[in-house]
């Protein structure tokens, strides 16, 4: 009888302690509902607004109830020359950030790989200039860039000769001269030449993210073996093979780290974009700014075009979230 009590009372401190409540566990999903709460909460009110009419946004009570209107979505698509400024933005985009990876992958692979004076310096002080704010460097990039606009106009260098041919090539072809509606949102993007700020974009965005990037793929260089390197080098490979063919199938995944973070930061840019581009070469961030006009703010206008831009860093983002996981994980230097 004695043991049977025992055994039920076991039973019994066993059951009660197994629907004990882990407050830390608690605490810990509790954190991470609000934070994403904060992060989700004003992406839906941008969407929400962007179904809804000027009039219903500036009521000075909260309509909860409203008819939606894809309005301001089809004002952006039909007046606002959309096609032209998204074309804008994915060719600064995608070239700044192959560019970027260009250089950065050969660069990482000097530091990480090679042995020179102030490799070690170089190396950890890789970070310190993605630390400068880049409005820091808006007055010194607009007056580099406004010495190249001059150099171009004042004509005697070989870099004018060049702009002025192709000036003369691109506006005589059918790019140009059709009345395509792609066509005409494509030559604007083609025919400022040497002088388009958009090329300023692309070689300023570089610069501001290849210490990151740099600084990202010399830890997924690192944790390859040196031994496959060194194998390759004794069958007569140079370094530029070794690096083409053993390296870069190994740092596919740190390559989609950096681009997904390099195309990011060059999509949502707006300081630089601001000051280097023109009236026909905004990229999306900029054209955002230009509804707020002297009739008022076009809320509506804004948030549509917010969502817009929000839906290609997010899908790209979505479908390479493995990648992601992959990269930074593999990448990561141990200490």
């Amino acid at each position: 009888m004695q043991s049977t009590t025992l055994n039920k009372s076991t039973a019994t401190k066993k059951s009660s302690s197994g629907f004990r409540i882990k407050w830390s566990q608690v605490t810990h999903y509790a954190l991470l509902i609000i934070l994403a709460l904060i992060i989700i909460g004003p992406l839906y009110l941008m969407v929400l607004t962007s179904f809804k009419q000027q009039v219903v946004i500036m009521s000075r009570e909260p309509v909860w109830f409203f008819v939606p209107t894809v309005h301001n979505y089809q004002q952006i698509i039909q007046e606002e020359n959309f096609l032209r400024h998204l074309l804008s933005s994915f060719t600064v985009g995608l070239l700044s950030t192959a560019l970027t990876l260009f250089v950065s992958g050969w660069a990482a692979y000097a530091i990480a790989r090679m042995k020179f004076p102030g490799r070690g310096l170089m190396a950890n002080t890789t970070l310190v200039v993605r630390m400068v704010p880049p409005a820091v460097l808006t007055v010194p990039i607009v007056a580099m860039w406004g010495a190249w606009e001059i150099s171009l106009s004042t004509g005697g260098s070989i870099f004018s000769g060049l702009n002025n041919a192709y000036l003369a090539w691109i506006n005589s072809t059918a790019l140009c001269t059709s009345n395509s509606p792609w066509l005409e949102a494509v030559c604007p993007l083609l025919n400022d030449g040497l002088a388009d700020g958009r090329l300023g974009l692309i070689l300023f965005y570089s610069a501001l993210n290849l210490p990151f990037t740099v600084w990202l793929l010399i830890g997924f260089i690192q944790q390859i073996p040196i031994d496959l390197e060194e194998a390759a080098i004794v069958d007569g490979a140079t370094p530029f093979q070794v690096f083409n063919k053993v390296l870069f199938p190994l740092l596919k995944s740190g390559y989609a780290v950096a681009a997904i973070f390099t195309f990011r930061i060059a999509w949502n840019e707006f300081l630089l974009a601001l000051i280097l581009t023109g009236r026909t070469s905004y990229t999306l961030p900029v054209k955002t700014t230009l509804f707020i006009r002297e009739s008022g703010v076009q809320w509506g206008l804004i948030m549509a075009m917010g969502t817009l831009i929000l839906i290609p860093p997010l899908l790209l983002t979505f479908f390479s979230a493995r990648q992601i996981i992959q990269g930074m994980t593999a990448g990561a230097v141990k200490g």
